[in-house]
C-alpha cells in the first residue's frame, strides 16, 4: 500500500495534469482554428466584394490575373503605406481631376487599367498624357517592392476602382 504522501502527490498530479492538458488543448485550438478571416482586411470584405479569388485584367490582350483576399490585403497595406498621402479614397489630391477611379484609368495614355499597365506605370511613372516623367508619383524599383508586390498593390487599385463605392469621387472629400 503506498504511502500517504504518495497518494497525495498523485492526485495533486491530478488537477495540474488536468490543467496542462486543458492548457495545450486551448493554444492548438486558437492556433488551428483562427481562421484565414482574420488575416484579411474588413475592408477588402465589405467594400472590394472579396472573399475568394478573384480575377483581374493582367493585360490589355483580355488575359487575366487571379488574386486571393490575402493578396488584396497586401496591396491595400501597401497602399496605405506607400500611397495614400495622394490618394485618399482614390482621389489625386495634387491633380484632383485624375482619379484612380477606373474610368481616368483607362483615359491615361496609355492606359493604366491592367496589372501589368499600373505595375509598367508604377516602375516608370509618366505624365497622365504620356508625354513626360510623373513628379506626381515616384518610381517604384525592385529594391523596393518585387513584382509580386507591386501586382498586389496594382490589384488593389483596380478591384477598389472596379466596386468600392465612392473610390476615385472628389463627392467624398
Amino acid at each position: 500500500m503506498p504511502a500517504l504522501g504518495q497518494r497525495l502527490s498523485r492526485q495533486e498530479g491530478i488537477p495540474s495534469r488536468f490543467w496542462l492538458w486543458i492548457g495545450i488543448f486551448a493554444l492548438l485550438w486558437l492556433g488551428l482554428s483562427s481562421p484565414v478571416a482574420a488575416r484579411i482586411d474588413t475592408y477588402v470584405n465589405q467594400y472590394l466584394r472579396v472573399s475568394g479569388p478573384v480575377e483581374l485584367p493582367l493585360d490589355a490582350e483580355g488575359h487575366t490575373l487571379t488574386f486571393t483576399p490575402e493578396q488584396l490585403t497586401d496591396g491595400k497595406n501597401r497602399f496605405q503605406s506607400a500611397c495614400l498621402n495622394c490618394h485618399v479614397g482614390g482621389v489625386t489630391l495634387p491633380a484632383p481631376t485624375i482619379s484612380l477611379s477606373l474610368k481616368d484609368l483607362r483615359g491615361a495614355t496609355p492606359p493604366r487599367d491592367t496589372i501589368q499597365a499600373l505595375v509598367k506605370y508604377q516602375r516608370d511613372p509618366v505624365s497622365y498624357d504620356g508625354s513626360d516623367f510623373s513628379y506626381g508619383c515616384r518610381p517604384v524599383p525592385p529594391s523596393w517592392m518585387d513584382d509580386e508586390a507591386l501586382q498586389n498593390l496594382a490589384a488593389f487599385i483596380l478591384r477598389a476602382a472596379q466596386v468600392a463605392p465612392g473610390w476615385g469621387s472628389n463627392d467624398l472629400m
